[in-house]
C-alpha cells in the first residue's frame, strides 16, 4: 500500500520509484484478477500482461514528480478486448489513493495518432516511460511516438513556440516577477521540456549541462514550495520565500529570488535560442537548390552571415582585446545577434582590455548602447556569456538583484540596460550622449552595496568610468549624475518648483552647471521609462520638465560640447604646396587616424573629402575646415571600417579624380551601399537648428544637424548644402556614440542672409541626406565633369 502521507517528503529520485514500485504492483494484480474473454477466432486469449504496458508521461515519465503532483498514465495495449476492465482495476486504486489522475487507455497506432495531431500530448508522450508490463510494447511505443514527432516537426513546433509565447504573454518572465510562477512563467520549468522537445526533433542540439543545473534548482524550488504549503502550487508567493529560502540553504527571500532569477535567464535566454535554431531548421527543410550564405563584413574581425553576427575567417581573438564589443556593436547596430558559436569562441580566447580602456574600445561600447532597443539582446549574450562581468565587474554585484517596489518591471541590472536603451534615444536633447548613455547605465548600479544607493554608487560608477578611459572631469561629471540622479523627481514632486528657494537649491547642488542639469534630465526620463508608468507618468514627467526649465533659467548659459578628438592640421609634406596642388598627411592618434588635406578652396570641397573618405571606407569621427585666402585645410579623425590604415596618396588621388571629374563619387557611393548594406540607426528624424546669432567671420548661417550616423553621411550632409548653393567655409564634426553632431558655417554664393524660404528647402534636402539620399552633383561642383 502507498503511504501517500510520508510520499511529499521524499527526494525526488525516492518518490519516482515508490510510485512506480506501487503502479507495477497495481498492474500485476489487475491483470490477474482481470478474467481474459474466450477467444471468438479460437485462439488462446492473452493472459497477464502480454501486450500490455503501463506506461508514464509527464513529470514521473521524466522521474521528477513534485509533492502532490498529478500522475500522468497511458495504459498501452494490442487490441486486448478486456482492456476497459483491466484499466479500471488500475485507475480506481489511484484515486482511492487520494492522487489526481490524467489517463488514457491507447493501442501504438492511436497514440502515434494523437502524438501527430495534438502539440501538448505529443510533448507529453516524449517523456514516455515503461513503468510496468511489456517492455518491448513500451520501446515500440516510444519509438514511434519520437518518429511521428520527429515529422510532425514542421508542423508542431511553430504551435508549440505560440503556446509559450502566449502563455509569457500572460504570466510574463520568471526572471523579473517578484512572485513568479515557477512552472508556467518564460524561462520556468516548461522551457526545460521545450529544449528536449526541440532536441527530439532533431532541431537543435541536447540540453546543456548548465540547463540542467536551473532546471533542477526550480523543481527544488517547486518542491519545497509544495511541502510549505502541503498543496499543488507553482507560483512563488511572497510568504514562502522566506522558509523556502531557509530550507535550501540560501540567506534570504532577495537571495531565493536572484538565484530563481538567474535560473530563469537561463533558461529563457536558451529558450530564445533554441527557438531561431528551431525556425531557420524549419525555413531550410523544404526541398530546393542549396543557396550559398552570403557573408557581409560589418567591422574589423566580423561578418553578417544569414541573420546572425560571425567572425571573419582571420580573425584573431586572442590577439584582438577590442574584438568582443566592436562585434557587439556591429551586431546591435545591423539589429542581429552574435551566433553562439560566436559568442563561445569571444567567451573562451577574448583577453583582458587593457586599463584604461583604449579609445577604440570604448567607442564600441558607446556605439553598442547608442543602439537603443537593439542592443538589449545584445547585451544580454554578452551578459550570459560572462563577457559583460569581465568588462564591468561591478556588473555581478547587481545581476538579477530583486527590486521589491511594485513600480520596478525588472531586476537591477535590466533596469540598467533598459534605461540605457530609454537614454539611446534623448541623446539629440544633450550635448554630451556619451556620458548620458554611460550614466543611464550605472546610475543604479549602488544598489549591489548596502546603503543609500545614490551616495554609495557615485564612486563605483566614477571607478567605473575612469578605468573606461574618460577624462578626469568626464569621470566627476559621471559621478555627480549618479549621485544626484533622483534630485529632479524627487525636488519636482515634493516641493514648489515656483519657490524661488527651491530652484537655487537645485542649481546650487549641481554647482550651476547646466551641462549637468542637461544630462539628469536625460537620465531622470530614461529610468522612469525604464521602470514603469507608474513611476514616469506624464504628470510627473511635465513637473521635471517645468523644474528643468525654471533652473536653466536660473543658470543661464548652454552647455558646450567638448570637442574630443582635438584636432590639429598635421605638417605638410615637403615641396608640393603649390597653389593648385592636393596635399594629404595622415598622423596616427590614440584612436585611428588623423587626415590633413590641402586644397585650393572651391565650392563643394568639404563634401568631395568627405565622399572620398567614406568611399575608403574611413569612418569620421571629428572634423574641422578653414580657409586662408584661396586655400583650404580640413582635418579628419577618422576611423577604418575595416582596420586598413589611410593611405596618403591614394587619398590624394581621389581628391584630384574628384576635383577634375573623373571619379563620380555619388555613383561610387550608392554602388558601395548596395554592396554593404548601411546601418539603417534609429529611425528617430534629424534635428536641424539655425545659430545665426553666433554667425562670425565670413560665414552668414550655421546650421547644425544632430542625426543618427551612418557611413557616408558626412558626405551627404555637405553634398545637400552644396546642392542648395552654400558653401561650407568652417564646419565642427563630432560622433559621439551612435549620433553624428555637425555644425556648419556657410555662405551663400550671393553674400546674401540666408532667408527663411532657403532654410527650409536646406532642412528638407539635410533631413533627405541624412536618410540617405545622395543628391545629384552641383553645377561646377566636385562630381562635374570638367
Amino acid at each position: 500500500m502507498l503511504d501517500t502521507e510520508a510520499l511529499p517528503a521524499l527526494p525526488r529520485a525516492r518518490r519516482a520509484e515508490a510510485l512506480e514500485a506501487w503502479l507495477r504492483g497495481l498492474l500485476e494484480d489487475a491483470a490477474a484478477g482481470t478474467p481474459p474473454p474466450r477467444s471468438r477466432r479460437g485462439g488462446p486469449p492473452r493472459t497477464g500482461t502480454d501486450g500490455l504496458a503501463l506506461v508514464a508521461v509527464g513529470s514521473l515519465g521524466r522521474r521528477e514528480p513534485p509533492p502532490y503532483g498529478d500522475l500522468d498514465l497511458v495504459l498501452v495495449h494490442e487490441g486486448r478486448p478486456e482492456i476497459a476492465a483491466l484499466a479500471d482495476a488500475v485507475w480506481y486504486p489511484v484515486w482511492d489513493a487520494g492522487l489526481r489522475l490524467d489517463h488514457s487507455v491507447r493501442t501504438v497506432a492511436e497514440a502515434v495518432t494523437t502524438a501527430s495531431t495534438d502539440v501538448k500530448a505529443g510533448l507529453g508522450l516524449l517523456d514516455a516511460r515503461f513503468v510496468a508490463g511489456d517492455a518491448d510494447l513500451a520501446a515500440a511505443l516510444r519509438t514511434a511516438t519520437l518518429a511521428s514527432w520527429r515529422q510532425s516537426a514542421a508542423r508542431l513546433m511553430p504551435q508549440l513556440r505560440d503556446l509559450r509565447r502566449g502563455r509569457a504573454r500572460q504570466v510574463g518572465e520568471l526572471a523579473f516577477l517578484l512572485e513568479p510562477d515557477l512552472k508556467e512563467a518564460y524561462g520556468g520549468l516548461r522551457e526545460g521540456q521545450v529544449l528536449r522537445a526541440a532536441a527530439a526533433a532533431q532541431l537543435a542540439d541536447e540540453p546543456s549541462a548548465e540547463v540542467g543545473q536551473a532546471y533542477a534548482f526550480l523543481l527544488d524550488v517547486r518542491d519545497e514550495l509544495r511541502r510549505r504549503t502541503g498543496r499543488p502550487a507553482d507560483v512563488l508567493v511572497r510568504q514562502e520565500q522566506r522558509p523556502v529560502a531557509a530550507a535550501l540553504g540560501l540567506a534570504d527571500e532577495d537571495a531565493l529570488l536572484r538565484e530563481v532569477s538567474l535560473a530563469g535567464r537561463r533558461l529563457a535566454f536558451l529558450a530564445d535560442e533554441t527557438w531561431r535554431r528551431v525556425e531557420a531548421g524549419l525555413e531550410r527543410r523544404p526541398r530546393g537548390r542549396y543557396r550559398r550564405v552570403r557573408r557581409e563584413p560589418l567591422a574589423e574581425g566580423v561578418v553578417r552571415q544569414g541573420d546572425e553576427v560571425v567572425l571573419a575567417r582571420d580573425a584573431r581573438p586572442a590577439g584582438d582585446p577590442g574584438l568582443v564589443l566592436r562585434g557587439a556593436a556591429a551586431a546591435a547596430r545591423a539589429d542581429l545577434l552574435l551566433s553562439p558559436y560566436t559568442l563561445k569562441v569571444l567567451a573562451v580566447h577574448s583577453p583582458p582590455v587593457p586599463e584604461p580602456w583604449p579609445a577604440e574600445v570604448r567607442w564600441n561600447f558607446l556605439r553598442l548602447l547608442a543602439s537603443g532597443r537593439a542592443a538589449v539582446p545584445v547585451l544580454e549574450q554578452l551578459d550570459q556569456e560572462g563577457l559583460l562581468v569581465r568588462l564591468l565587474p561591478e556588473w555581478d554585484r547587481v545581476r538579477s538583484l530583486p527590486q521589491r517596489h511594485p513600480w520596478h518591471r525588472y531586476t537591477v541590472d535590466r533596469h540598467l540596460v533598459e534605461a540605457a536603451a530609454a537614454a539611446a534615444e534623448l541623446t539629440r536633447d544633450v550635448d554630451r550622449p556619451d556620458l548620458l548613455l554611460v550614466g543611464a547605465l550605472l546610475h543604479d548600479i549602488g544598489k549591489g552595496w548596502p546603503g543609500d544607493h545614490s551616495v554609495v554608487g557615485a564612486p563605483v560608477a566614477g571607478r567605473v568610468a575612469a578605468r573606461m578611459g574618460f577624462a578626469p572631469a568626464d569621470v566627476a561629471t559621471l559621478t555627480a549624475v549618479v549621485r544626484h540622479h533622483l534630485l529632479l523627481p524627487d525636488i519636482a514632486v515634493r516641493r514648489d518648483i515656483d519657490d524661488p528657494a527651491t530652484v537655487e537649491r537645485v542649481a546650487a547642488t549641481l554647482g550651476h552647471d547646466p551641462a549637468l542639469l542637461q544630462l539628469l534630465h536625460a537620465v531622470a526620463q530614461a529610468d522612469g521609462a525604464a521602470t514603469s508608468t507608474s513611476a514616469w507618468s506624464p504628470w510627473k514627467a511635465h513637473l521635471v520638465a517645468a523644474l528643468v526649465a525654471r533652473v536653466q533659467a536660473r543658470i543661464g548659459g548652454s552647455a558646450a560640447p567638448d570637442t574630443e578628438p582635438v584636432l590639429h592640421p598635421g605638417d605638410p609634406a615637403p615641396g608640393v604646396e603649390a597653389d593648385g596642388a592636393v596635399t594629404v598627411t595622415v598622423e596616427d592618434v590614440a584612436d585611428g587616424q588623423q587626415v590633413t588635406f590641402r586644397a585650393p578652396d572651391r565650392p563643394g570641397l568639404f563634401s568631395c573629402l568627405a565622399g572620398v573618405l567614406a568611399l575608403n571606407q574611413l569612418d569620421v569621427r571629428a572634423a574641422k575646415v578653414n580657409t586662408d585666402g584661396s586655400r583650404a585645410t580640413a582635418v579628419f579623425a577618422v576611423r577604418p571600417r575595416f582596420g586598413r590604415p589611410p593611405v596618403p596618396a591614394i587619398l590624394a588621388d581621389a581628391v584630384r579624380a574628384a576635383l577634375e571629374g573623373t571619379l563620380p563619387l555619388s555613383a561610387r557611393l550608392r554602388q558601395r551601399e548596395a554592396d554593404y548594406r548601411q546601418d539603417d540607426g534609429r529611425a528617430a528624424p534629424p534635428r536641424i537648428s539655425w545659430h545665426n546669432g553666433e554667425v562670425t567671420g565670413d560665414a552668414t548661417g550655421i546650421v547644425e544637424v544632430r542625426a543618427g550616423d551612418r557611413a557616408g553621411l558626412l558626405y551627404r550632409l555637405t553634398a545637400a548644402l552644396a546642392a542648395e548653393g552654400l558653401d561650407v567655409t568652417s564646419a565642427r564634426v563630432e560622433t559621439l556614440g551612435a549620433d553624428a553632431a555637425d555644425h556648419f558655417y556657410v555662405t551663400d554664393a550671393s553674400g546674401t542672409p540666408i532667408d527663411g524660404e532657403q532654410r527650409a528647402r536646406v532642412e528638407a534636402a539635410l533631413a533627405a541626406a541624412a536618410r540617405g539620399a545622395v543628391p545629384d552633383p552641383v553645377p561646377g561642383g566636385a562630381d562635374t565633369p570638367g
